[in-house]
């Protein structure tokens, strides 16, 4: 009677428990300080969740210092700032070190994504 109840339980738990996973996402790694990030908040941060690809790859801003903490789902070290790294199930699949322009960051974080997920762009 009692591995009955606990079978139950167990069942009802299993049911009840959300699907944990992982979609994908844009991490930014930053670090206090940095110019290029301070430029990337300026310049793209405010319209990033707005776009096509913010909306399919939402942004998750963190510290270097992380990085370090928790290497798991990165493939190397991280080590510039800012460095964007594309996860997606949980795992790193592509990484953009650096912000040269907005013009620039747009196209090579749309070719990635295309390249390394379903997304289908904006043209």
């Amino acid at each position: 009677m009692r591995s009955l109840f606990f079978s139950i339980l167990a069942s009802l738990w299993v049911t009840s428990t959300p699907s944990v996973g992982f979609a994908v996402e844009l991490v930014m790694v930053e670090r206090e300080g940095c110019h290029y990030c301070i430029r990337w908040k300026n310049d793209v941060g405010p319209i990033y969740p707005k776009t096509q690809a913010g909306q399919f790859a939402p942004l998750r801003i963190i510290d270097i210092d992380e990085t370090r903490a928790d290497p798991t789902p990165y493939k190397s070290p991280i080590i510039y700032t800012p460095t964007f790294v594309l996860m997606n199930d949980g795992a790193e699949v592509s990484r953009m070190e650096g912000y040269a322009s907005e013009d620039f960051f747009w196209g090579v974080l749309e070719m990635t994504l295309e390249r390394e997920t379903d997304f289908e762009g904006t043209q």
